[in-house]
């Protein structure tokens, strides 16, 4: 803990004298994920629950990587050697205490013990991962729009509260004062919002609810070429724990030639999205960090455009692949694992992969895969998805040579469509036709994003979830 308050204060202090504008856009970036960083430390440090501490520890580690990538997104790496080797060596001293985690916890994160329980799988609570309370749910499922029950009402003709969702949310932090821990519920009507909408880490349990898919749009256009970090273009960013959002579009309207440019960043833990879609070319959606769970989504985009290093679960999405700029390949997902020992990954279980309308007629113009490795230990898995003849039957794009192909976990199970066989698929030695329902069981919500010790607080016996 010492150490991540000293890596924190380092950043802080650091002599600024040298750096350009861009470089000072990435360190802004640092001195926010440090900070977070000391809270994942100090929460880890804190918990009896080790399959806890692997997440926010693997959220610190998390944060490192992306302090680094502001740097890389400006092409100025030079800068990094400004950054003092202790915060290297804090990285290192999280990689180990990753290792220690996962030699005490008797079996993987991602595995079940089916001893327990009298064998029963404990899976989901109406569809729901099991640490989606019961109130939740209820909002989540409900019919009707949560108007009535909305603490904040956001409408463009002045109809509600406020008429910006990033007033809303600056009232929600002085109206719930003291009471973090209650659901607070915003609700947003029908309209385009041209805005950039931060949650910060310090709102824990908001609730964004919409008028439904394309109804309520909140836009914006930051992108990298422009002069924005990755981190810092998303459209909507949420760092508070426990964020919902359904019925609702987020959009980033760069366009393509634009490059980085997300529409959604979450880092919230125990996020959930419902009936969303998400916008964008490349880099659309930022699956940054910590738990996470997205249903009966659309994702529209063309290079990388699921990305990042969350626990994350996409189930029954539809995900439309955009035309890209000429000579781009397309590629899905582009995970950000860096070290063996964290718990992340994304998986895509019971989604459909298709060309979008602007790629439909010119699909066999552009080749598109279902993902490249980001990083040395990236993990994506399809599980029993329909994935469209758009997808070339190598099925993944190498990142760069050789770099991760032998320690990636690349995985498909039981897939369908056009574009599913995996007989032409790649032979890298971290990919894996997955035969058996006890490896793809690895994956499902109860066991890779619920984990052991959430399965306990489901309370309803469910058969498996593949």
């Amino acid at each position: 803990m010492n150490k991540a308050i000293e890596a924190h204060q380092m950043v802080s202090s650091m002599d600024l004298s040298s750096f350009n504008q861009q470089a000072k856009l990435a360190w802004d970036d640092c001195l926010k994920l440090y900070e977070d960083t000391v809270d994942h430390v100090n929460r880890s440090m804190s918990s009896n629950n080790l399959a806890d501490s692997q997440t926010w520890l693997s959220a610190a580690i998390a944060n490192q990587r992306t302090c680094e990538n502001g740097f890389i997104d400006f092409n100025i790496v030079s800068y990094l050697e400004s950054l003092p080797n202790m915060l290297r060596n804090f990285t290192k001293l999280l990689s180990n205490t990753l290792s220690l985690n996962m030699a005490i916890i008797s079996s993987p994160p991602i595995l079940l013990d089916t001893k327990q329980d009298g064998g029963r799988r404990r899976l989901l609570v109406d569809g729901f991962p099991s640490w989606v309370p019961a109130s939740d749910r209820k909002l989540l499922q409900s019919n009707g729009r949560a108007a009535p029950k909305a603490d904040i009402v956001v409408a463009q003709d002045g109809s509600g509260d406020y008429k910006t969702i990033s007033e809303a949310v600056a009232a929600s932090a002085k109206l719930r004062s003291g009471t973090k821990s209650k659901r607070f519920v915003i609700y947003v009507k029908r309209g385009v919002y041209k805005e950039n909408v931060e949650i910060k880490k310090s709102m824990k349990n908001l609730m964004f609810v919409g008028d439904g898919i394309d109804a309520t749009v909140i836009t914006s256009n930051k992108n990298t070429q422009d002069g924005t970090t990755t981190f810092r273009s998303a459209t909507v960013g949420v760092s508070g724990e426990g964020f919902i959002a359904r019925d609702m579009t987020f959009e980033n309207t760069a366009g393509p030639q634009k490059h980085q440019a997300v529409a959604l960043r979450s880092g919230s833990d125990f996020s959930v999205f419902y009936s969303c879609s998400f916008k964008g070319y490349q880099d659309t959606l930022y699956v940054h960090s910590q738990r996470q769970f997205y249903r009966d989504c659309d994702i529209y985009g063309t290079v990388d455009f699921i990305f990042g290093d969350a626990v994350a679960v996409l189930q029954n999405c539809n995900i439309y692949v955009r035309r890209p700029m000429s000579g781009q390949k397309n590629t899905v997902t582009a995970q950000g694992r860096t070290d063996p020992g964290e718990n992340t990954g994304i998986v895509i279980h019971n989604s459909r992969v298709m060309a979008a309308s602007d790629l439909r007629p010119v699909q066999g113009s552009f080749k598109s895969y279902l993902g490249r490795p980001w990083k040395k230990y990236s993990r994506t898995v399809f599980l029993k998805s329909n994935i469209d003849g758009l997808i070339d039957p190598a099925g993944w794009l190498p990142w760069k040579g050789d770099f991760a192909l032998s320690t990636l976990y690349y995985g498909e199970y039981m897939s369908t469509g056009s574009g599913a066989s995996t007989k032409g698929r790649v032979k890298w030695p971290g990919y894996h036709t997955i035969t058996s329902p006890l490896e793809a069981g690895k994956f499902t919500v109860e066991n890779f994003l619920a984990g052991n010790s959430w399965i306990s607080a489901a309370g309803v016996p469910f058969e498996s979830g593949l």
